[in-house]
């Protein structure tokens, strides 16, 4: 029961949250132990919302994720975790997030509800309606952005890396997507409803599109921002984020694809390049 518990939270997708600490990095506050703290401790309060959200749409899905080639092994699918138990565990991940979230900041606390109520929208409605469903995913990315910003004192940061934010997310949400279209094809079952709306090659067309944009929206990022050192260092981290995207599209093309926390998490040459963009960046704001 405890490991289909710890299952049903979804820790995996915990790694999300380190989107969390955006502004934390991005205004070279990352050795300010004050906000360090603050980052952290909204990080792992997102994380447990995010873990009752994961658990209310598992409830949402029961039916659907038992046809689910993959999701049918899911915890509550499977029957492992009773539907009162479900419900119990979230309400209470709910009940202690949300009063420690307004301790820590009421913006934060806002964002969190944004966060949430947004969730219970996409797993009623809005995860049926093709093109909408991979806007709203790309939106919880932005808003986990937006809540460092409420936990810290900004001072550098760039509103450039919300445009970067929302491109990657709906680049990584279309690759999402087009991972589960191929799965349903290739099987028997329907896998989402909301993939009948898509083709594999409106998926790779949206995808070239988004990619290139965040290529290029990142790189006016590196030269153009205004809290950025002046010698141009950070377009040396240009190279890191190209090879980045396109080793995803390499995976999502012509490897096996999957969910991209499962990418990021088992890809060896991905995580090189984000291990190698970070060490560029920790160079070029802390140490240079």
């Amino acid at each position: 029961m405890f490991t289909a518990l710890i299952k049903t939270l979804r820790p995996k997708q915990w790694a999300k949250n380190v989107f969390v600490f955006t502004a934390l990095i991005f205004d070279r506050k990352l050795l300010d132990l004050g906000a360090f703290s603050r980052t952290l401790a909204g990080a792992a309060l997102f994380s447990l919302i995010a873990s009752a959200v994961y658990i209310f749409n598992d409830i949402a899905d029961l039916e659907a994720d038992r046809q689910h080639p993959i999701k049918k092994d899911r915890p509550i699918a499977s029957g492992k975790i009773s539907l009162p138990a479900a419900w119990g565990l979230g309400i209470i991940l709910l009940a202690v997030a949300l009063p420690l979230a307004y301790i820590l900041s009421p913006g934060f606390l806002v964002i969190c509800l944004v966060y949430f109520t947004l969730n219970l929208l996409y797993s009623s409605k809005l995860k049926h309606i093709p093109l909408i469903d991979v806007l709203v995913l790309a939106s919880f990315y932005v808003l986990r952005v937006i809540s460092g910003t409420t936990l810290i004192e900004v001072k550098r940061f760039s509103p450039w890396l919300y445009v970067v934010t929302s491109l990657f997310a709906l680049f990584i949400g279309l690759g999402k997507r087009r991972a589960e279209l191929v799965l349903q094809l290739n099987s028997s079952g329907s896998i989402r409803p909301v993939l009948d709306g898509y083709s594999v090659e409106l998926l790779d067309q949206l995808i070239n599109i988004v990619s290139g944009t965040t290529i290029v929206a990142y790189s006016l990022y590196t030269f153009s921002a205004p809290n950025l050192p002046e010698n141009h260092s950070m377009m040396l981290t240009i190279p890191f984020v190209v090879y980045g995207i396109f080793r995803y599209l390499y995976l999502i093309q012509i490897g096996q694809g999957g969910a991209p926390e499962d990418i990021a998490l088992l890809d060896r040459p991905l995580q090189a390049a984000i291990i190698l963009w970070s060490a560029c960046i920790m160079l070029i704001f802390y140490l240079y």
